[in-house]
């Protein structure tokens, strides 16, 4: 190995061993309480040379975000490697980020404060970029479902874009997401389950868009049957609940 190689992988695990210390701070002291001097500290280097690999801590905050985000990319590829229907695959996406979030939720608390805003505007482009260029398997596996939904005559497009079809349900799973994890907000009313109410919420949508076959969300037993479905058949070795 070339002293090139050497310093570019010297460089890469001085800046993952960066990332595991802020995500451990994080574990002890919450997201909001993170600080840049903490974490150098913690892996004995001086503050200036952290800020050498994350010029600001938005940019760690967005480099944070984009490390975590093969947990969600692994899950979803299960579902695109799921031999079933492409509406049962759409609706599967909605069970894996389910999943995510509930197997990692540091994760995704994570990833809400670093694309808000005030902590994605202040990032550099080229963390934006990185963030950007990790989480585009998610887009293309969900892309590619709406595809072959239209090849197999499951679903006729009538003028929009897969990309347009797919926005529906990324947004309403992120929307149920983010509202759920806001304490307090869902205690005013009586709903019930939330993610239960989503999943049904996500099939009117479908059926809306006339993607075949058909559903009825008000069955809840035929609903029950499809969540567990998915679960025994994609994720049979994630405790699924």
């Amino acid at each position: 190995m070339g002293t090139k190689e050497r310093r570019l992988r010297e460089v890469g695990e001085r800046e993952h061993l960066f990332l595991d210390a802020a995500r451990d701070l994080i574990r002890q002291d919450g997201l909001l309480n993170l600080q840049m001097a903490r974490i150098a500290e913690k892996c004995d280097y001086a503050v200036g040379t952290l800020y050498q690999h994350f010029g600001s801590k938005e940019d760690l905050l967005v480099a944070l975000a984009t490390d975590n985000s093969q947990h969600r990319v692994d899950l979803f590829r299960r579902i695109a490697e799921w031999k079933a229907g492409s509406r049962d695959r759409m609706m599967g996406i909605a069970v894996a980020d389910m999943m995510f979030v509930r197997l990692y939720p540091e994760h995704f608390r994570l990833a809400q404060l670093a694309f808000t805003e005030v902590v994605w505007g202040a990032a550099s482009a080229e963390r934006r970029r990185l963030a950007l260029e990790a989480g585009e398997p998610l887009g293309r596996i969900c892309d590619n479902i709406v595809e072959e939904a239209v090849r197999r005559g499951d679903l006729k497009l009538k003028g929009m874009k897969p990309q347009e079809v797919g926005l529906g349900p990324w947004a309403l799973t992120i929307g149920t997401h983010t509202i759920i994890h806001v304490d307090g907000v869902l205690e005013q009313g009586d709903i019930g389950d939330p993610y239960r109410l989503m999943m049904r919420h996500l099939n009117c949508l479908l059926n809306g868009f006339d993607w075949q076959p058909l559903f009825d969300p008000f069955d809840d037993t035929a609903l029950d049957q499809m969540i567990k479905g998915i679960c025994s058949e994609v994720f049979n070795d994630i405790a699924c609940e």
